[in-house]
């Protein structure tokens, strides 16, 4: 997701860690814990023996904590786990003034950079409705591009999205929500169980529903988008009872984004792992 710490690791080296290990408080091995910690993070674990050669030397220890990068890894989850526990290490070192001044720095790092998590004390992290939505965002920019078709309608949706910025018409308004409508007739298409053609349909046959509401909920903004006039057919004028608007737009694209987890199995998001366990 925009938003995720892995997305800006490089970045935390000259906001956070270089600053903490250059206050007067610091002790001269501070990377040597954190740095075991941080190894717990990786994806590929570095073996005993190495680690123990990195950790034992605090200029060693520096060094290969500088010089970590983001594809190392396991996942967003194991980041933000370490994240905290650097809390607890720093306060066993040296106690509540080098914690807080850690605590301080990445509250600020997370402030500039706009990450989706508040901080709270001790040193806990979650995520906010923001990030979720914009976890849920990347997560369908990630399914998108390991399928052709799907991809084809993510493309068109943003580009109706970007056209807004000549103006927010509303005939590119309608254009807006029909695109995303259609996004999600790809997407639903995509799962095993659907052989129907519209969303609506397509809704019947799904099975990940909690609760039969959820779906008729679906089903009834898509009858929504076919039966206003210009959203996906000539529709009603009689049913119509004002003009579509920006606030329309803005509440549409969220309702809508939020039942792509229903629609297939295929969208990973990372909101899901970091509330998991």
């Amino acid at each position: 997701m925009r938003g995720e710490f892995v997305g800006v690791w490089s970045e935390t080296w000259s906001a956070i860690w270089l600053p903490l290990a250059e206050s007067e408080v610091a002790p001269s091995d501070i990377f040597c814990e954190l740095y075991r910690e941080l190894a717990g993070a990786f994806a590929l674990q570095p073996s005993v023996e190495v680690l123990a050669d990195v950790i034992d030397d605090p200029k060693q220890s520096w060094q290969a904590f500088e010089a970590s990068g983001t594809t190392e890894f396991a996942s967003e989850k194991a980041l933000v786990r370490f994240f905290e526990a650097a809390f607890e290490i720093l306060e066993d070192l040296q106690g509540d003034e080098l914690s807080n001044r850690y605590f301080g720095l990445l509250s600020a790092f997370i402030e500039k950079y706009s990450l989706g998590y508040s901080l709270r004390r001790p040193c806990a992290l979650s995520l906010t409705l923001p990030g979720m939505f914009a976890d849920l965002s990347g997560a369908m920019k990630r399914l998108a591009s390991t399928d052709e078709h799907i991809y084809a309608f993510y493309r068109a949706h943003e580009e109706a999205v970007r056209d807004l910025r000549y103006g927010a018409t509303e005939e590119r308004i309608k254009t807006c929500i029909s695109r995303q409508v259609m996004l999600l007739e790809a997407i639903a298409a995509s799962a095993d169980e659907v052989t129907a053609h519209t969303l609506g349909d397509m809704c019947n046959q799904l099975t990940s529903w909690p609760h039969a509401t959820i779906k008729e909920s679906l089903k009834k903004l898509y009858g929504f988008a076919s039966d206003y006039p210009g959203i996906r057919h000539a529709g009603n004028p009689g049913g119509r009872l004002r003009g579509i608007e920006t606030r329309d737009l803005a509440a549409l694209s969220i309702l809508l984004m939020g039942y792509a987890p229903y629609l297939t199995i295929g969208l990973e998001t990372n909101f899901t792992s970091l509330v998991d366990g």
